[in-house]
């Protein structure tokens, strides 16, 4: 892949709203990732009771939803009926890939063991045609996407630093390396671009802290507020 301009912003529907706007991990947050001209939207995938893949950041309902409950003990039927915020409902993986195919790029990252291989065959069956970065702290499923999509993008994301995460991330085959903003510096940044990886930083929201981003040369800026990128 061609190396992208730095700081493409990318809208994280992850994580306590997106922009403000819209319900994270929802259709319209897909919407408004498009709308805002992202070049990619980030969402997180779980399993349901029943199999089903769906959008949902946490393991419980209770924060997004006005239900209660653990997502791989609940059925997506039952989920369905849970309100997502402003009238939307938890959507399948195989809707988000619809809405966004041609349109949007997605970072689908992985949250639970045991994705890898579903989550890659719904990508294969949808035929979509933008860009995919399937992103995890698990970094064994990045593993098992490799070995499934030998040509698939992947992100390796940190919370703690390793001791040499260049080495760790080329270790996965990784081609990106997410990393918490407040861990990033310039010297770290040049370093996984040395060892030819892209880096996206996680999240940024304040517009000092874009600028900050910015400065240090990343590749990717996940936000929940991407206008102001």
């Amino acid at each position: 892949m061609a190396k992208e301009s730095p700081a493409r912003k990318v809208l994280r529907i992850g994580h306590r709203g997106a922009c403000g706007h819209a319900p994270e991990n929802t259709l319209t947050s897909i919407e408004q990732a498009i709308a805002l001209g992202c070049a990619l939207t980030e969402v997180d995938i779980r399993r349901a009771a029943d199999g089903y893949l769906v959008l949902l950041h946490d393991e419980r309902v209770d924060r997004t939803t006005k239900g209660k409950g653990l997502v791989a003990e609940t059925n997506l039927e039952d989920l369905r009926k849970l309100d997502a915020g402003a009238g939307q409902r938890i959507p399948t993986l195989e809707e988000a890939l619809q809405t966004a195919n041609g349109r949007i790029g997605l970072i689908l990252e992985l949250t639970t063991q045991g994705l890898a291989y579903d989550v890659c065959g719904t990508v294969r069956a949808s035929r979509f045609t933008g860009a995919i970065i399937y992103a995890s702290f698990l970094h064994d499923e990045l593993q098992h996407i490799r070995r499934i999509e030998p040509g698939a993008r992947t992100m390796a994301l940190f919370k703690r630093l390793p001791k040499n995460p260049a080495t760790k991330a080329t270790g996965l085959q990784a081609t990106y390396v997410g990393l918490r903003f407040d861990k990033a510096t310039k010297a770290l940044v040049n370093a996984l671009h040395k060892a030819r990886l892209q880096v996206f930083a996680y999240t940024v929201n304040k517009p000092k802290d874009i600028q900050r981003a910015r400065a240090l040369g990343v590749d990717g800026i996940v936000s929940d507020w991407p206008e102001r990128v």
